[in-house]
């Protein structure tokens, strides 16, 4: 009967869904761009070095790395300047060599969505302007950094609203930054929007079919990370990137997922993840994100609450948190929380995650943390 049951409400959001009603908001699909970077093409056609470059497409990025390591400096300068694009996005490039080939890209750049990426002294490791764009910035020393957490958003994010004020602790740019400051030295965080996000609360929202493609995209960029010699990352999965995050997680080389404000993660609980990463969860009592029901049928919908005791995730104490997009407000539980699990000093609350409130939760998590 409660299977049932759970059909005929999964039949009702499929049917609002197609609809428009129940607020969801009709959006123009998006297409996800996937592939590799622009200029691959002349890449792949370059022999400059006197032998092929690695096929960008289907080179793991263990394979870039291992040639960029047998380049002499003026052999990566000469492909840095004949080929940005492509160096600025090839996972398992060095890092140092990624930051100058994306300032050479952005400066080539006229369009104005872009020009604040631009400016002088920002790290960005990824920068491809196709399409409505997609772009990876480092907030702290990565090379030098002892933990590494990588932050994955949801609805709405490309490269041209990755700087907006509007909700600044909400923006991709504004959550890792407040992240790397509230987690301390030693610490880097990676605002990754590497991969076409769904416009408003439409079909692409309630589907899984751009998050299949940016679960690829993900796992690629964190391999590339491991590649270049960096620590497994956190990764911070906000909204949809949750979603993400839960299609990648059993190839994501991965020390904690940490997801907040998730419509679901396309699975039934942490074991069906099948990673080896810890997982916690996020939902601020005033969460819009709630009302959002949990289930799937026919495509629509993405499963479980991973805040549900049942699931089997951790639980990331969120009463001070104020709605979808406060999760990183400075002063907060939540941001207390995550920035312990980005330094890698978090620990489980040791107490029945049945009937632990919040409140509680945050005090075993500090006093874990001491």
């Amino acid at each position: 009967m409660r299977r049932y049951a759970r059909t005929l409400v999964a039949f009702a959001l499929a049917t609002s869904v197609v609809s428009g009603t129940a607020g969801w908001v009709s959006t123009d699909a998006q297409q996800a761009l996937t592939g590799p970077p622009p200029g691959s093409a002349q890449w792949r056609a370059d022999r400059a070095l006197g032998a092929g470059l690695p096929d960008p497409e289907r080179a793991t990025p263990a394979e870039v790395s291992s040639f960029f390591a047998g380049l002499s400096a003026d052999e990566r300068q000469l492909l840095l300047v004949r080929h940005p694009s492509v160096v600025g996005n090839l996972d398992g490039a060095p890092l140092e060599l990624r930051y100058r080939a994306n300032s050479l890209a952005l400066a080539a750049e006229d369009d104005p969505r872009y020009r604040s990426l631009a400016a002088p002294g920002r790290r960005i490791l990824a920068f491809d302007p196709r399409g409505r764009g997609q772009v990876a910035e480092v907030f702290g020393d990565l090379r030098t950094a002892q933990r590494v957490s990588v932050l994955v958003p949801g609805s709405d994010n490309d490269a041209g609203t990755f700087d907006r004020k509007v909700v600044g602790h909400g923006a991709p740019a504004g959550m890792a930054r407040t992240l790397h400051t509230a987690a301390g030295p030693g610490t880097a965080v990676i605002a990754w929007v590497g991969y076409t996000t769904p416009v408003g609360v439409g079909l692409d929202a309630a589907t899984g079919a751009l998050a299949e493609a940016g679960a690829g995209r993900l796992t690629r960029f964190t391999e590339g990370l491991a590649a270049d010699g960096l620590p497994a990352p956190a990764v911070f999965c906000h909204s949809y990137g949750s979603v993400v995050c839960g299609l990648a997680a059993h190839r994501l080389p991965a020390t904690d997922l940490v997801v907040l404000g998730s419509p679901g993660m396309r699975a039934d609980d942490v074991d069906a993840l099948r990673t080896g990463a810890r997982v916690w969860a996020a939902k601020d009592p005033t969460d819009w994100i709630d009302d959002v029901p949990n289930v799937r049928f026919a495509g629509l919908g993405h499963g479980a609450d991973p805040t549900d005791p049942a699931f089997g995730a951790r639980r990331v104490p969120a009463d001070e948190a104020r709605g979808h997009a406060g999760y990183f407000e400075p002063g907060t539980d939540s941001l207390r929380t995550f920035a312990a699990i980005a330094r890698g000093d978090a620990a489980e609350p040791a107490t029945d995650p049945e009937t632990t409130t919040d409140a509680e939760a945050a005090l075993a998590l500090e006093g874990a943390t001491r």
